[in-house]
């Protein structure tokens, strides 16, 4: 029977307010808007917390002490943690209280869930360093597995985590880098020791998006049904990992649709069968060997059906914004001003970008579900206004920088008289 992993995403953006051109060089708050509910960052989180955060922390905490054999792993964003804190700290709290079990095992991703490694390096690392850091201050753990953005992922990225001392990345398991391989092993990166762990999307995908799908043949869902398909890849696999975002459970589906009354009886049912066995992914890289190594020249990720960067990436507008924000990245690091590199990177988000998507919008698919803005171009015109503020702010720093290093050049003229008397 296969080892089972659980991974759940947990990550709340700072929205972009409605940044108008007449607020360019006046107010620099681009991240607090009481005007907008939907675009209100504390009222938001406060709802996901109520909504799911809290009652599904009590479910799973339920699970870990019910279940001895029971395990899980989470992986925070920074930005998310900050809104905790402040926010909803009763919340973290009952984060705390799951990991403090031994059976949760935290990842370390990049602090503002950034697409930096595609646009610099340095930069990328610089946030690894910050999640560390808050991951070990907030749980008193240090991660040894990693999780990049939106499981965006290639060979040269693997490269890079091994270098960083990780030991195992989880990845996507795409059908077009798989082939007529399965994603229920442990994989090798291309020329490297890092274990991938793969995410088996279509058992993921039949909670995190199907659940609640009154049309889906298989609707509707049962712990007791989806337990037996688990045992269905008996001699088949030896891992089936289950990655999705934690607010799966009761937002994007609400509780009254039977969701957490499925994780809750969903293990139960799992262990009816006693070869099964869940697994954290730094125990699952440990149990099994790997199968082989895995070729991926190109970057992928878990978004869209192509599975690749065109959710961010892929129309002017992201081009431009992204090509814009990280040109300044070396004149705001040195700038030093704390709170001018703090929204710089609280801008570096990929949600932002993710709103500003157009190849599905018309359509209704997943990115109008979640995206906050009334268009994509919307998106666009408040964080490029926003982006704009951070140029003049910058620039008046630099000024002041430049002033309060300028050398006095004050002269004292000293009067003095020649051999013949004359001044």
């Amino acid at each position: 029977m296969p080892s089972i992993c659980f991974y759940f995403q947990v990550h709340q953006p700072y929205r972009v307010k409605k940044f108008r051109v007449f607020d360019i060089g006046k107010g620099h708050d681009y991240f607090t808007d009481d005007e907008n509910e939907h675009l209100n960052n504390e009222t938001i989180l406060k709802k996901v917390a109520g909504k799911c955060y809290i009652p599904t922390n009590n479910v799973i905490l339920g699970l870990l002490n019910k279940h001895p054999e029971f395990k899980v792993a989470f992986s925070f964003s920074g930005t998310v943690l900050e809104q905790l804190e402040r926010f909803a700290p009763e919340a973290l709290e009952s984060f705390r209280k799951i990991v403090k079990t031994g059976r949760a095992e935290v990842l370390t991703e990049t602090y503002y869930h950034s697409l930096s490694f595609l646009y610099s390096p340095e930069e990328f690392n610089n946030q690894i360093t910050l999640h560390q850091k808050k991951v070990q201050d907030i749980f008193g753990v240090r991660p040894t597995i990693f999780r990049n953005t939106e499981l965006i992922y290639n060979n040269d990225l693997a490269k890079t985590v091994e270098l960083l001392g990780y030991k195992g990345i989880l990845i996507e398991g795409a059908d077009k880098i798989l082939g007529w391989r399965s994603p229920n092993f442990v994989h090798r990166a291309k020329g490297t020791n890092l274990k991938l762990l793969l995410k088996n999307y279509k058992l993921s995908d039949d909670i995190a998006f199907r659940f609640s799908q009154q049309d889906w043949q298989e609707y509707p869902l049962t712990s007791k049904k989806f337990a037996a398909w688990l045992d269905s890849h008996d001699s088949s696999s030896d891992i089936v990992n289950l990655f999705m975002d934690y607010e799966t459970f009761g937002e994007h589906h609400f509780e009254d649709s039977g969701i957490l009354k499925f994780l809750g009886n969903l293990p139960g049912e799992i262990l009816k069968n006693d070869k099964n066995r869940f697994v954290t992914p730094s125990e699952a890289i440990e149990v099994h060997e790997e199968v082989g190594e895995l070729d991926v020249p190109d970057f992928m990720s878990w978004a869209d059906i192509e599975r690749d960067l065109s959710a961010w990436i892929d129309n002017s507008m992201q081009k431009d914004a992204l090509k814009k924000l990280y040109i300044l990245g070396d004149k705001i690091l040195k700038s030093g001003d704390e709170k001018l590199i703090e929204d710089w990177r609280r801008l570096q988000t990929s949600d932002h970008f993710y709103y500003m998507c157009t190849k599905y919008f018309a359509d209704g698919d997943v990115h109008k579900y979640f995206n906050p803005y009334e268009t994509p171009y919307e998106a666009f015109i408040n964080f490029m206004n926003a982006l704009s503020d951070l140029k003049i702010r910058l620039k008046q720093t630099r000024s002041k920088v430049k002033k309060d290093l300028t050398p006095n050049k004050t002269v004292t003229r000293i009067k003095v008289k020649n051999n013949k008397g004359e001044i």
